[in-house]
């Protein structure tokens, strides 16, 4: 299971939100290529990045920081947050991403998602943040009637190289991942599923590999904080 350290942009700087409130920021590194830099010196396969303005802007707002920790970096780097046309898709790939990730598109205009990952093999994951099961869109702001684990599914034959599932209400809350549901989700479709929101020790990173069929875990506050040591962490799972 692949560990990926987490690095939210709001406003040029490296945060963590509670439950995705924008107004619940924390800042954590003013500098977040050098969080990107500590993260890959501790030996990190991944790193993930969210352009927390973008998502609710629809359009990349946090441009600068992602193309400097782009610079500053070896690591392999996925991005989501105000990616929903296929210009912005080619472009962010140009610069040197090696994945985006798509979420409110995903609900919106899932044929956009289908092109793009038959135009950028294994280059495109697809974002799904619940709440209670349900999809939301925008930055987490719309809750829609959508079932995550139908979303999901419908996108089986689509190619795509990964689900970022996120439980919008343990995001940040360091109250522990729900296992339950992105077990259920992983074992619902064949598409590797990446678990997110509310990973907080390190006995929550062996809960999640130990299901066998989560493909990865998303950490930020936990690593921030200390709760987590990263390159114990990426031992232990290593091992």
């Amino acid at each position: 299971m692949i560990l990926y350290p987490a690095i939210d942009l709001k406003d040029g700087q490296a945060v963590r939100l509670l439950r995705g409130e924008m107004e619940k920021a924390t800042v954590f590194n003013d500098d977040p290529a050098a969080q990107a830099r500590a993260f890959a010196e501790a030996g990190c396969e991944w790193i993930h990045l969210v352009d927390l303005n973008g998502a609710f802007a629809g359009t990349p707002v946090n441009a600068a920081p992602v193309e400097a920790i782009l610079a500053s970096v070896k690591v392999p780097c996925q991005l989501g947050g105000g990616i929903r046309d296929m210009a912005t898709i080619e472009n962010w790939l140009k610069r040197g991403l090696a994945r985006v990730i798509l979420g409110t598109v995903a609900v919106e205009n899932p044929d956009l998602v289908r092109e793009a990952a038959r135009a950028f093999p294994g280059q495109v994951a697809v974002g799904i943040d619940a709440r209670k099961g349900r999809v939301a869109t925008r930055g987490w702001a719309e809750e829609t009637e959508v079932m995550a684990t139908d979303l999901a599914r419908s996108f089986e034959d689509a190619g795509v190289a990964a689900i970022i599932y996120t439980d919008i209400d343990r995001d940040g809350a360091m109250q522990g991942p729900n296992i339950p549901a992105t077990e259920a989700l992983a074992r619902a479709v064949s598409i590797p599923v990446i678990a997110s929101g509310g990973v907080s020790r390190m006995d929550d990173l062996i809960a999640l590999r130990d299901t066998g069929v989560i493909a990865g875990a998303i950490s930020g506050r936990a690593l921030y904080d200390g709760a987590i040591d990263l390159a114990e962490a990426l031992k232990a799972l290593a091992g």
